[in-house]
Order: C-alpha cells, then structure tokens, then sequence
C-alpha cells in the first residue's frame, strides 16, 4: 500500500469538492447585480451587460466564477463581485498571492513556484509569480510611506546601522554609470540599508547582544546624497522613517554603526545628532586583514601574527599603536596609506574599551550581516539581473518579511480592499 500516494489523492478529491461547493455557492448568488445602472469611478455611469465568467486560481484550485458586468464609455468594465472578493484586475484569489508574497521574498521566483506547486498543489508560473511578488513589493512600499504615530522606543538604548552592497543589474539599467570594471563601467548598482535593534541581553563576557527578534530593515537603492532639490536624500528620508517606526529617535541613548563611510556619518549628524558613533568592530578589523594581505600575501603567516597583533590593539584602545605599525608602510603599500586615513579620520569613533564600558554593543556583525541577509541572500544569486524598480519591490517585500511586518501590512490591505469595494 502506498501511503503517500493514497494521501495525496485524497487531499486532491478534497480540495477539488471544497471547490466545487464554493463554486456553485458564489455563482448561485446574483447579489452583485445592483441594478441597471452604477456609478464607474469616472465619474459616468455604467450599464449592466450581463454576467461573465472567469476563472481563479485558489488555494483549493481552479474556480471558475460568474459575476455582473457592468460597461462604461469610458472603455472601463466593472466587476462588483471582483471587488468585493479581492479579485479585481487579477486572476489569483487573496489567499495566493500572499502565498507568493511569503514565498518570493525568500527564494526565487522560479523556486517560489515550485514550492507553491509541490506543498500547496497552487501552479503559478515563474512569470506570474514575479509580476504578483513586484506588486506587493510596490504596494509594500507605498504603505511604509504612510506617516505613523511615533513609536515609543522599546529599550533605553537602540541601536541603528547603515550600510550598502552591489548587486548585478540589467545592462540597460547601467548606461553611463561609471564603475569599478576594467574599462570603467558598471556591473551593480548599490542597495543602501538601514538596520534598526536593541541589544541589552549579555554573552558570558559581559558584552551586549542582540535581542532575539528586535532587528528590522529598510533598503532600497537610493542616493544617500542631498541635491539642490531634494534638500534631505532619499535614502535619508527612510532611514528617518525607520527610525520613527521603532522609536530609535526617541530613545533616552541612541548609537549608530556602520562602516566609516562618509555618507553614514552625514546622514547620522543630520539626522540623529547627539547619537553615539561607532565604527563597526567588524569592519576595522577587516580593513586591518585587507592591509596584512597587501603587505605580506593573503596565506602568509606573517600577515595573520601583524594582523592579530593590530586587531589586539584595536580591542585594547591602543589605536597610538596601530596608526604606528600601518605608517611603517603607507609610503609604499596603497591599502596601509588607505587604512591609516581611515583610523585617523574615526578614531573617535574606534574608542572601543570605552564604549564596552557603558555596555554598548560595538558591532558583532549585524551590520554587515544586514547586508548578506536581506540581500545577498536573495538578490546576488547566480544569473540574476535586475532592474532598479523590480529589485527595489523585491527587497521592500523581503524587508517587511524579515522585519516580521508581513502580517500587519496584509491585514492593512485586506482593510483597504474592503473599504474600497464597499
């Protein structure tokens, strides 16, 4: 006896009777023919022209579905029942497309059909799956976009992280950018992205962690620079709106962390002053690797001993030393000229017995991490190419998915569709 079989064939018989009821149940209601006439939203009024039938794809499978029709001159038909159901301009009902809303922001489209067909019997191709995925991204965006009461900060003291990272895009979306190719093009576009958590747990060591479930996201590719138009960046505007949704404005202490870039510290003075700055433990002590490997090769054991030694200095606060050891060599090596700029210009911000001190978190990879989670993770993938709007929509989706806001957006949007069909 084959178990698995026997088990499948009767969830599908099941599936496809439940269908059936439902089917017959909906079609047998003639509800939505309101009378002669109704109001389209263009102002004129639009002529009943029958009932018309289309068909769904379901959670329970394909149902095909009758409703009143009403026609326009303005060219646009009018589905009563489309609306009231979720469905109008779509063939998918509300449960799939959430179902491929969960999906797509984990995996790729091609793998979210596949899982959508094999665990759910729900076949969406490939193409219809990122038309849905991008849509909801949009929508996702949209409704973020929505001022919020400020929130009051869940913890005396948050933490916020900015940081940015390539990924492969369209040929056409990379006309005339400069990059760091050869012959000086471009091959990515940068995602910029805004990391918000609290961190008052404690390892064995005393040192701060990060609280389980406290990190959201916020990304896009967006210019972090301010222009004569646009007084405050793009990508400023959301960091601030992140910031607003989990309080981190309000919070009684408030440290921001990223990797040295300019533009991190730009935005965080002008949008946060008086916030306690600090270079990521994680990348100072990746700059120190990258000098070691110049110096003296990537498998030489002497540049893991000068490494080691300089990485223990940075974690003694004994940066005197380290700006002594990468001098010996930023006349003839170009990363230690680099690193020994980059020490100089955030010293203050690599004070990191200091701030160990106050019980601060002085990094432990959640910046960088942020990075290879939300897109790494799913937009660097092998083969892909993006567009700007297309991965945009993907990672506001993936995004609102890790942030575990995925729920209150969908229960947002189910409100908004009733509202608009009533």
């Amino acid at each position: 006896m084959d178990f698995e079989a026997i088990e499948i064939a009767a969830r599908r018989k099941a599936l496809a009777v439940a269908a059936r009821v439902i089917e017959c149940r909906i079609n047998a209601d003639t509800s939505d023919h309101t009378g002669p006439a109704m109001r389209c939203p263009c102002g004129e009024l639009a002529r009943y022209a029958g009932r018309r039938a289309k068909t769904f794809q379901t959670v329970l499978g394909l149902m095909t579905l009758e409703r009143a029709y009403y026609c326009c001159d303005c060219g646009k038909g009018l589905y009563p029942r489309d609306r009231s159901l979720g469905l109008q301009q779509t063939s998918l009902s509300p449960s799939v497309t959430r179902m491929i809303g969960a999906t797509a922001a984990m995996v790729s489209f091609e793998e979210s059909s596949t899982l959508l067909g094999e665990l759910a019997a729900v076949h969406v191709d490939a193409k219809q799956v990122e038309r849905t995925a991008e849509a909801l991204g949009r929508q996702i965006e949209a409704h973020e976009r929505i001022p919020l009461a400020r929130a009051a900060p869940p913890a005396e003291t948050m933490y916020l992280g900015l940081d940015g990272t390539g990924i492969p895009m369209r040929q056409a979306e990379l006309e005339g950018r400069a990059g760091k190719q050869s012959d000086g093009s471009s091959k990515t576009r940068e995602v910029k992205l805004v990391t918000v958590w609290t961190a008052q747990g404690r390892d064995d060591q005393g040192n701060a962690v990060r609280d389980p479930g406290s990190i959201t996201y916020s990304a896009a590719i967006e210019s972090a620079a301010s222009s004569d138009t646009d007084e405050v960046s793009k990508f400023a505007q959301r960091v601030d709106r992140e910031a607003q949704r989990r309080g981190f404005d309000q919070a009684p202490r408030r440290v921001a962390l990223g990797d040295g870039a300019l533009w991190i510290w730009n935005i965080v003075a002008e949008q946060f002053p008086g916030a306690i700055q600090i270079v990521d433990l994680y990348h100072a002590k990746e700059h120190i690797f990258e000098v070691a490997k110049a110096i003296y090769g990537a498998s030489s054991e002497l540049a893991k001993q000068w490494a080691t030694q300089r990485n223990d200095e940075i974690d003694a606060g004994d940066l005197g030393k380290v700006l002594d050891a990468l001098a010996a060599h930023k006349n003839t090596n170009q990363q230690a000229r680099k690193c020994f700029d980059y020490v100089t210009n955030n010293r203050d911000r690599m004070r990191y017995p200091e701030f160990r001190a106050q019980g601060l978190s002085v990094g432990s990879g959640v910046v960088e991490a942020g990075c290879k989670v939300v897109v790494g993770a799913r937009l660097k993938r092998a083969g892909m190419h993006w567009s700007t709007a297309g991965a945009n929509a993907i990672i506001a989706l993936r995004c609102c998915k890790l942030s575990e806001r995925f729920e209150d957006f969908w229960e947002a949007r189910s409100t908004r569709m009733r509202l608009d069909a009533a």
